[in-house]
């Protein structure tokens, strides 16, 4: 029973399905001679007769009923297998796994992935909100987002976003009490709220102002590690906090916040959206990238 394929099987269904080995060798778009050259084979295999065959008809072998009673539902199942094949390659359903850190996810993958979601509703998507740097293939997960460039070698990486900032923010009740630092170095007299990443090193603060660049550590009695944290603990006035522009936007033009040192806040690169360059994305992947690509990122910055 060496040499047996699958193939062959479905070639002897389809001429007891159709009736002879003319109509099937044009259901399938080939001569009727190959046909029979893959029916003589297969029964020289199995060691057993499965067709009868005439001049007017073909009609199964007892054997080759029983083999076809058995072979039938195997064979749906397996053309019920490749259709769903199929139509995950072809048509974007299925599930989307990204990490991200969380300010990319709150101002960036929620608004997109909203708007997706209602355009392709057979994805299903689940987010990992993540500060540290992992290896998504390892993990599992279809893409991931990072701050800049410096991503694992074999990645495609595509911006997520605009250009970025960070806005130095305090509450008016704070700035009354200690005052208003005037340059990064008035910052040290001050109680800034410091943050530390998952891995312990401590967030330093960049400034630019023309040629004037520098990083300074901050001081202060409060460490978090969100910055939503931060953002609380400033709106209560307890310090000085880094967050990224967006974060503060809504707080400032409320009258919340103020933002100080504007003139020191670089402009940093975009998010970026990273994937395997290896592994052929999903028709859901391929579809996230597209919706990525052609975001209107001007028109909802406002609405983040």
């Amino acid at each position: 029973m060496s040499h047996l394929r699958l193939d062959s099987f479905d070639v002897f269904a389809a001429i007891v399905r159709c009736g002879g080995f003319r109509a099937a060798a044009i259901e399938r778009g080939v001569s009727s001679s190959a046909l029979s050259q893959t029916i003589n084979a297969l029964e020289e295999s199995l060691g057993i007769r499965l067709l009868n065959r005439t001049t007017r008809s073909v009609s199964p072998t007892e054997a080759g009923q029983r083999l076809l009673d058995r072979l039938a539902p195997a064979l749906g199942d397996i053309r019920l297998a490749i259709t769903e094949v199929d139509e995950l390659r072809d048509s974007p359903s299925g599930t989307l796994r990204i990490n991200a850190p969380a300010p990319a996810v709150d101002h960036l993958l929620c608004p997109l992935l909203f708007d997706f979601m209602q355009t392709y509703p057979a994805v299903k998507i689940e987010v990992m909100s993540d500060a540290a740097v992992i290896d998504i293939v390892e993990h599992g997960f279809d893409a991931g987002v990072r701050f800049g460039k410096q991503l694992a070698q074999d990645m495609i990486a595509v911006p997520l976003g605009l250009p970025l900032k960070y806005a130095i923010v305090a509450s008016p009740d704070y700035i009354e009490r200690h005052g208003r630092p005037v340059t990064p170095h008035d910052l040290i007299q001050h109680d800034c709220i410091r943050r530390r990443f998952p891995g312990g090193t401590l967030v330093s603060w960049r400034f630019s102002n023309g040629n004037d660049e520098m990083d300074i550590t901050p001081e202060g009695r409060l460490t978090l590690s969100t910055a939503h944290n931060e953002l609380q603990a400033a709106l209560a006035g307890r310090g000085i906090a880094h967050v990224f522009e967006d974060y503060a936007k809504p707080h400032i033009s409320a009258g919340r916040l103020i933002e100080v040192l504007p003139d020191w806040s670089p402009t940093l690169p975009s998010w970026f959206l990273y994937y395997p360059s290896r592994r052929l994305p999903s028709a859901a992947m391929r579809a996230f990238l597209d919706c990525v690509r052609t975001y209107n990122w001007h028109a909802n910055t406002d609405a983040i």
